[in-house]
């Protein structure tokens, strides 16, 4: 970084189970340049959230507000669970009248998705799927490929990423808006105010401890509400830690997405690098997004969100 940034930590679901790995997300950050505020949420406990309702709504709420000096990046601590409780809180006016237009960038994943749909829908407000203080910068081993990931996307208007697929759904090019985030939070908001109504849009979704059953199931129900039908592609980033078991009989996650190209009428694209894993994309959630593959090589070209440079 060319100068020093400031990063903001909200802890919007689950608390910090080790104060360690806390401290050394922060020092990995101060390493790259930024000044971390709002440490205190790294201490904080309230059952097995990271505070009261009233206190994670606050934190967010409190962007909203004029004499609050807006941070550079706002970063979630972790997920876990508890985002859900917030969601008929937050002041959505507010932090639309206060966060669009400005340079502030969002970041959070896995549980986070929750509030970043219902900024997306109710506030027209674009965050990023990213990384988060104590999975990713508290690693013990800090991913570079992570770090540059997250770095590069916020100091550019525009960004491009490739990886590599399993090339089954032969060469496309679509465009759209680029929304989604954990598979499970994303199908916990069917029917409710906060899921955006994107049309023509690339889907993009991850999950982890989910067997491939359970992901074709809520791959079902995004496509049997009708979700699905509305968007150019759909994306999947890593899905990991979960256990096969005998009764599978052969029925893996590759067998699972096969399937359900069969069902869903629009291109499957796998193998994106975003998860809970260790070497993740940053993505702009309501960004636009053009998809491309030639083969098993995948283009992502990224544009329209929020950055940090200047």
């Amino acid at each position: 970084m060319t100068q020093t940034r400031l990063i903001e930590l909200i802890a919007p679901s689950g608390y910090a189970p080790d104060p360690d790995v806390a401290t050394r997300g922060i020092a990995a950050l101060e390493q790259l340049g930024y000044t971390v505020g709002n440490r205190d949420v790294t201490s904080r406990r309230f059952l097995r959230f990271a505070g009261t309702d009233a206190e994670r709504v606050a934190e967010i709420n409190a962007l909203a507000r004029r004499d609050h000096p807006l941070p550079d990046v706002v970063l979630a601590m972790r997920g876990g669970y508890g985002a859900v409780h917030l969601l008929d809180q937050l002041d959505y006016k507010a932090l639309h009248d206060r966060l669009c237009g400005e340079r502030v960038a969002i970041v959070g994943h896995s549980d986070f998705t929750a509030l970043q749909l219902a900024l997306l829908s109710q506030s027209h407000v674009n965050t990023f799927a990213g990384p988060m203080l104590l999975a990713d910068f508290g690693a013990q081993t800090l991913s570079d490929f992570t770090v540059e990931q997250f770095t590069s996307v916020l100091r550019s208007e525009s960004h491009v990423v490739r990886w590599a697929g399993d090339g089954a759904s032969g060469d496309i090019d679509v465009s759209g808006t680029l929304w989604g985030g954990n598979l499970a939070m994303v199908c916990s908001l069917i029917g409710t105010k906060y899921l955006p109504q994107i049309d023509g849009g690339v889907l993009f979704v991850e999950d982890v401890n989910e067997p491939p059953f359970r992901v074709e199931r809520m791959l079902y129900q995004l496509h049997q509400s009708g979700i699905l039908a509305h968007q150019r592609a759909l994306v999947l980033g890593d899905f990991s830690q979960y256990r096969l078991t005998d009764y599978d009989n052969g029925y893996d996650m590759a067998t699972m997405v096969e399937s359900m190209r069969r069902v869903i009428g629009i291109p499957i694209v796998t193998g994106m690098p975003f998860g809970h894993c260790p070497d993740k994309l940053t993505l702009p959630v309501g960004g636009q997004a053009k998809l491309s593959t030639s083969g098993a090589n995948v283009t992502l070209a990224l544009t329209g969100y929020p950055y940090i440079a200047g």
